[in-house]
């Protein structure tokens, strides 16, 4: 039984009552959301392009690779491509699947894509009302150190940073 709780922009909350595979009846918390899409998007061979963006939930700016959410229906590869000109102002010559991921599979079924994006060529940047955000470059080594040292918490900007690193040094 699923009992809706919020239907919002970008997520549903509902509440559901189901048999576990061992036999056990729970109500789980469930937040439906239709997944995202983001990009590493490297300037040259050892410079990303990222941004420090305002977060209301988590209190202040964070440091991110662009990302957006996915319209209905729309392909993980379009998205990136859309986010990654309104974001930065770049257009992605040359998108590379990296990896897909669950975000928080204990309460929603969230699945970020992240590509890698190169051959990147001016485009237009064209932000929402609400994001307020800087574009920023540096070399991905120093992206790596800030992970390292606690500067970027943002989970999809450290996976996509590390498996790029990862990429770019040949593993």
């Amino acid at each position: 039984m699923k009992k809706s709780i919020f239907k919002g922009r970008i997520i549903d909350l509902s509440v559901e009552t189901v048999t576990l595979p061992n036999g056990a009846t729970a109500e789980l918390e469930i937040i439906t959301h239709p997944g995202a899409a983001a990009v590493v998007p490297m300037k040259d061979e050892t410079t990303v392009v990222m941004i420090r963006q305002y977060r209301h939930a988590v209190g202040g700016f964070i440091y991110e690779i662009p990302a957006g959410k996915l319209h209905p229906g729309e392909d993980p590869r379009e998205c990136a491509v859309r986010e990654v000109e309104e974001e930065i102002g770049y257009k992605v010559g040359n998108l590379e699947p990296l990896l897909s991921f669950f975000t928080t599979p204990g309460f929603t079924n969230e699945v970020i894509h992240i590509f890698l994006g190169k051959d990147l060529q001016p485009g237009t940047q064209d932000l929402g009302a609400e994001e307020v955000l800087e574009v920023l470059e540096m070399p991905i080594d120093k992206a790596i150190a800030l992970i390292k040292e606690g500067t970027i918490r943002d989970g999809k900007t450290i996976i996509g940073l590390q498996m790029a690193y990862l990429q770019l040094k040949g593993f």
